[in-house]
C-alpha cells in the first residue's frame, strides 16, 4: 500500500542477495507425525508467513523494519515506547516521558540497564542516532517529518525538537527500533545488533529466518526460546501444515474450511481494511501527487460526480460481500480503521438502492439501450484495478461491479501489478485498496489535502483543519474527537467531510485468520492491522506450549 513497495525498494537500494541461502528444506522445523498436532520441540516455535512479509533490506529499522508498510514490533530492537493490548502506550526503554506545554519539545528518560547485542551500553546517543538517520534518510518508511531534531542531553535523557506539535509522533515511536550508533553501516539490516528479545540467528534470503532469546534482554525472558518464520505461498503453507512442518501458518476465508488435522482455525479481529478509492475531480490534469514525485494523470469524470460516489455508497450491500467472498470472517467497513477510539460512529451508511437511484436521477444520470446510465455524453463506466494474485480482491472487486450493475453503473475489473499498472493510476482509476492500522496516521494521510494517501485527490479546509488541530491536541485523548470531525462535522456544508463527499467505498475489514497447531498456546492479540504477517509474533515471547 505504501507507494514505496518491496520491489521498488530493492531498485532503490541496490540490494542483492545479503546472505548466504542454507541448505535445501527448512532449517529447525518441528515436525509432527503428519501434522497429528505434536509438535517435537516446545522450545520452539515454527511461523509460516507470505513471501511479500520477508522484509526487503533486512533488518533495518532506519528502512522498513517494523516501522515498514505493515507495522510491528521489531523483536530485534527495543523501542522507545510501546502498546498493549488495548493500545495504551506502555514504557520499554523510556522509563518516563512528557511533551512541553506548546507541543514543540518531547523528553524521555531511559532505563540505564540496556545493552545491545555486541555488549555496549544503549545511550541516548544510540536514540538520537536513529531518529536523526530516519529524519535524513530518503529511503526510510518511518514518519519523523515532523520532528525537526533529535538530542542526546546526556547519557539517558533523549530531547525531540519538534518542527511543528504532532502528538501522533508516539505511534511512530512504538515502532520503531533503536540501533547503535557505532554498529550501524550499510549491511546493518543483513547482521542487526539490538537489544531486544530477540537475536537473529540466522537468515537464508527466500526462505526462512531464524530468532534465538537474547540472553542479555533487560526484560522479562522470552517463554518461546526460537523462533523461526518460513517464508511461502498460502497453498505451500497449507500444505506444511498437512506435513507437519509449520506450528502456525497464515490462511485466507477461502481456504477456511481446510483445516488440517491436528490443527485449529483462529481467529485475530484486525483493522485490515479494503476499500475503493474514488477520483473526486474531472479528468484531463497531470500533477505530482504521493510519494514517487512523478507526475500522475489526475481525475475521473464518472467519479467526479458526488452523486454517482453517494450512490455507490448507498448501494453497495457489504454484508453480502462479507457471507459470499469472506465465508463470513469480516465486519463491514464505513471508513478507515473501523472500531479504533478516533473513528466516528456517524460514518456507517445504510443500504438504500432505492435512495441511490433517485440521487442518480435528480442528477441527469439516464439510462441507455444497455441499461447503462450515462450524462452529458459520459457512460457511467469505469474501469477497477486490483492487485493480480491476490484472490479475495479479486473476488471482492467482481462481486462489486455485479452489484453496481444493479443500478446502472458498469464497472470493468482488472487485475495488475502494483509498480507498473496501479501505482501510475492511482490518482484516475478507482483501486481496490487494503488500508488499516493501529494509529490515526493512515487517517491523516488518506484525507488531508496534500497526504500522501489522499488518492481521491480531494481537497477540503474543513477537514485539513481538524487533522491539525488532532496533531496540535495536548494529549492523545484531546485529538479523537477532531479526528472524528473530520471524517464527518454535522457543522459544515454537506460534502465537506469524507461521508458527505463519498471519497471511498469502504467494504469489509478482514479477519485475519490461521492455521494453529493444536497445543500452541499464543498470547492475547492486539487488533491486527493491513498486513497478514508479522503484527502476529508482536508477542511471541509470552507464546508457550501446553
Amino acid at each position: 500500500m505504501n507507494m514505496l513497495t518491496r520491489r521498488s525498494l530493492l531498485k532503490v537500494l541496490g540490494l542483492t542477495a545479503v546472505v548466504g541461502a542454507a541448505g535445501a528444506g527448512l532449517a529447525g522445523c518441528s515436525k509432527g507425525d503428519g501434522g497429528s498436532g505434536s509438535a517435537t520441540d516446545t522450545s520452539q516455535v515454527v511461523v509460516a508467513m507470505s513471501p511479500s512479509s520477508e522484509p526487503a533490506a533486512g533488518f533495518d529499522p532506519c528502512i522498513a523494519w517494523g516501522c515498514g508498510e505493515h507495522v510491528h514490533e521489531p523483536l530485534i530492537q527495543s523501542t522507545l515506547i510501546t502498546t498493549d493490548e488495548n493500545l495504551e502506550f506502555t514504557p520499554d526503554l523510556a522509563t518516563d516521558y512528557g511533551c512541553s506545554s506548546d507541543g514543540m519539545t518531547w523528553t524521555f528518560t531511559l532505563r540505564q540497564d540496556v545493552v545491545f547485542s555486541d555488549g555496549t551500553p544503549l545511550t541516548a546517543r544510540d536514540a538520537a542516532f536513529t531518529i536523526n538517520t530516519v529524519i535524513g534518510s530518503a529511503n526510510s518508511q518511518a514518519d519523523l517529518s515532523m520532528v525537526e531534531e533529535a538530542v542526546a542531553k546526556d547519557d539517558y535523557t533523549l530531547e525531540l525538537k519538534m518542527a511543528k506539535p504532532n502528538n501522533a509522533l508516539l505511534y511512530t515511536l512504538a515502532v520503531l527500533g533503536i540501533v547503535p550508533e557505532a554498529g550501524y553501516s550499510a549491511n546493518y539490516g543483513a547482521a542487526p545488533i539490538g537489544s531486544g528479545r530477540y537475536l537473529l540467528e540466522q537468515w537464508d534470503q527466500g526462505q526462512q529466518v531464524i530468532f534465538a532469546a537474547n540472553p542479555s534482554y533487560y526484560g522479562e525472558a522470552p517463554l518461546m526460546q526460537r523462533v523461526v518464520v518460513v517464508f511461502m505461498e498460502e497453498d505451500a503453507a497449507l500444505a506444511a501444515c498437512k506435513a507437519g512442518e509449520v506450528d502456525i501458518a497464515y490462511t485466507s476465508a477461502l481456504m477456511a474450511d481446510k483445516v488440517p488435522q491436528g490443527y485449529e482455525l483462529f481467529e485475530c479481529a484486525s483493522v485490515d481494511s479494503r476499500g475503493i478509492s474514488l477520483p473526486t475531480r474531472p479528468a484531463g490534469s497531470k500533477e505530482r501527487l504521493g510519494m514517487d514525485g512523478a507526475a500522475h494523470p489526475v481525475g475521473n469524470d464518472v467519479t467526479a460526480d458526488i452523486a454517482v460516489r453517494r450512490a455507490m455508497n448507498l448501494a453497495v450491500d457489504r454484508q453480502t460481500m462479507i457471507d459470499n467472498v469472506l465465508s463470513g470472517y469480516g465486519s463491514a467497513a464505513y471508513s478507515v480503521g473501523d472500531g479504533m477510539p478516533w473513528s466516528s460512529d456517524d460514518m456507517k451508511v445504510e443500504r438504500n438502492v432505492e435512495e441511490a437511484q433517485r440521487l442518480l436521477a435528480e442528477a441527469g444520470w439516464k439510462a441507455g439501450d444497455d441499461g447503462i446510465l450515462a450524462k452529458g455524453g459520459t457512460r457511467a463506466s469505469f474501469e477497477l484495478l486490483y492487485a493480480a494474485g491476490d484472490s479475495t480482491r479479486q473476488a471482492l472487486a467482481y462481486e462489486f461491479a455485479n452489484q453496481m450493475a444493479g443500478i446502472g453503473i458498469e464497472v470493468s475489473v482488472k487485475g495488475g501489478d502494483w509498480d507498473t499498472d496501479l501505482y501510475p493510476h492511482q490518482f484516475d482509476t478507482p483501486i481496490l485498496w487494503g488500508w488499516g492500522s493501529n494509529s490515526p496516521v493512515e487517517l491523516y494521510e488518506l484525507s488531508y489535502s496534500s497526504g500522501w494517501g489522499n488518492v481521491a485527490a480531494y481537497d477540503s479546509a474543513v477537514v485539513d483543519g481538524h487533522l491539525d488541530a488532532a496533531l496540535a491536541a495536548p494529549t492523545l485523548e484531546d485529538s479523537y474527537n477532531e479526528y472524528r470531525l473530520a471524517m464527518w462535522d454535522e457543522q459544515a456544508q454537506d460534502g465537506e467531510a469524507p461521508k458527505g463527499a463519498a471519497t471511498w467505498v469502504w467494504l469489509a475489514n478482514i479477519d485475519h485468520l490461521y492455521f494453529q497447531r493444536s497445543g500452541l498456546k499464543v498470547a492475547q492479540q492486539k487488533p491486527h492491522p493491513h498486513g497478514h504477517g508479522w503484527s502476529l509474533v508482536n508477542n511471541v515471547d509470552r507464546w508457550s506450549w501446553a
